[in-house]
């Protein structure tokens, strides 16, 4: 016995040494790579389950079967290149996203969950031949009894209904609601239906689909923040009132929208999806969705928050639940402050995930002083992902500002340029920063659990 537990430690060793060597070759990031190596070198009986659950996730087959799939999922769909470089906030946004600005959009903010949801279901309720709902949780709740009694009437009514949901995400959903949903005719299926990963890991951790999108009959599209949930409603014992956006977009952009969803339903399902590509103008505003994901050829979401911070010349506010952005980003968020920008992030004061909510006071220390005003929602949970640069454009989607949003997840947002949309946002920001009211406590005046706690949790950073 006493032989065959050294020879298990000396394998254990001798695995997060190979493993350290494979995370100093491909990691992103210098930080990821000395984070990994660190960890599985000090602490190998916790590091090396870690690694093979959370590490390595860019498997090179598995990249190119997700850009194949995007390819084949296009069909009809010919998003429109970029132009020549013109304005450099649109041109960068452009670039990024790999297709052009629309014309003629129609935006409608829409404030936290009771707002969105009246809107999108009686969009449902008038949906005539296709509903498409992705979504990164959902849930057996009194909220997704609703959604599946919506869309189950108009299943029965002989649309065709897409769903599309992240099988992490909805961890808690049963059987039972899939099959009553599949009896009506509703396809509902999980984001990792035809790709398992090793031991079920790497698709359920690392290749999140955290989009929320929702489009119907391809004229009118959703997304934003909020996903099916009852909490979504508010307000819960734990969380309190749930503050989150979206928009509501009509016009050209909804085929950007649904072009994200339909990547993705292939990917799901192999099926490309013969869609509506032509939606008629429906206003006088520019727009873009951005979609971002591990697959991409560059890292598109660190890049459109780059983008915003970079080319803001009054302001730029961000809203997010989490901060736990890359060196880079840190980097940008205080030249932005040197410059004379107007530069605020919001965060969510109240805790869903314990590791990512305490490195954030680690990131909120190290930025103290650099001229960036930071505040924390105190009256409920934020969950909203907004960007606000100047009065040119305003951004509502998915995407947080952390390394799991910008590297690993799959995310979506609606890009608007429209001053009148802008000032809008800007009103609606206003309000949530009197709401929270600066953030301005030093970290030595945290309680000491506080204090040695946020530390340990940044180091888990690049992977929260």
């Amino acid at each position: 016995m006493a032989l065959l537990i050294s020879a298990a430690v000396l394998a254990l060793h001798g695995a997060a040494i190979w493993l350290a060597a494979r995370a100093i070759a491909g990691a992103r990031t210098p930080q990821g790579a000395v984070g990994w190596t660190v960890f599985l070198l000090v602490l190998p009986y916790l590091a090396v389950p870690a690694y093979l659950v959370f590490g390595d996730f860019r498997y090179p087959e598995r990249l190119r079967a997700r850009q194949l799939s995007e390819i084949a999922a296009r069909g009809g769909a010919r998003p429109a290149a970029p132009g020549p470089a013109g304005d450099g906030l649109v041109a960068g946004f452009e670039a990024i996203a790999g297709q052009a600005v629309t014309e003629g959009a129609e935006a409608r903010l829409l404030i936290d969950g009771a707002a969105f949801f009246d809107a999108l279901f009686a969009e449902i309720a008038r949906a005539e031949r296709y509903i498409l709902i992705e979504t990164y949780i959902l849930r057996d709740d009194s909220l997704g009894r609703d959604l599946a009694g919506a869309l189950i009437a108009r299943a029965r009514a002989g649309v065709r209904v897409a769903v599309l949901y992240d099988p992490f995400g909805s961890y808690g959903l049963g059987r039972a609601y899939l099959a009553e949903l599949r009896a009506a005719g509703v396809e509902i299926v999980n984001f990792h239906a035809r790709h398992g990963g090793r031991l079920g890991a790497l698709p359920r951790v690392n290749f999140r689909n955290h989009r929320k999108i929702a489009v119907i009959d391809g004229r009118v599209g959703f997304t934003g923040g909020a996903n099916f949930g009852a909490e979504y409603l508010g307000p819960t014992p734990r969380f309190g009132a749930w503050r989150d956006t979206m928009v509501r977009l009509a016009g050209p952009v909804v085929a950007q929208l649904q072009l994200a969803f339909a990547e993705d339903w292939h990917w799901a399902t192999g099926e490309p999806l013969a869609l509506d590509w032509a939606p008629e103008p429906a206003g006088a505003a520019r727009a873009l969705v951005l979609a971002s994901g591990p697959s991409d050829p560059r890292e598109s979401g660190g890049l459109y928050f780059a983008q915003a911070i970079t080319a803001a010349r009054a302001r730029v506010w961000i809203a997010s639940p989490y901060f736990a952005p890359d060196p880079g980003l840190m980097q940008a968020l205080r030249l932005a402050a040197l410059r004379g920008v107007d530069v605020r992030v919001i965060v969510a004061g109240r805790r869903d995930h314990w590791l990512v909510w305490l490195a954030g006071f680690a990131f909120l220390e190290e930025m103290r002083g650099a001229g960036v005003r930071f505040y924390r929602y105190g009256p409920g949970f934020m969950h909203q992902k907004v960007v606000l640069v100047d009065e040119a454009m305003a951004a509502i989607g998915s995407h947080n500002l952390d390394s799991r949003s910008c590297r690993l997840n799959f995310e979506a947002s609606a890009l608007i340029f429209d001053e009148g949309f802008a000032r809008e946002v800007g009103a609606m920001l206003e309000a949530d920063f009197a709401a929270a009211g600066p953030w301005e406590r030093p970290m030595k005046k945290a309680p000491l659990a506080l204090r040695l706690a946020a530390p340990f949790a940044r180091l888990f950073a690049p992977i929260l």
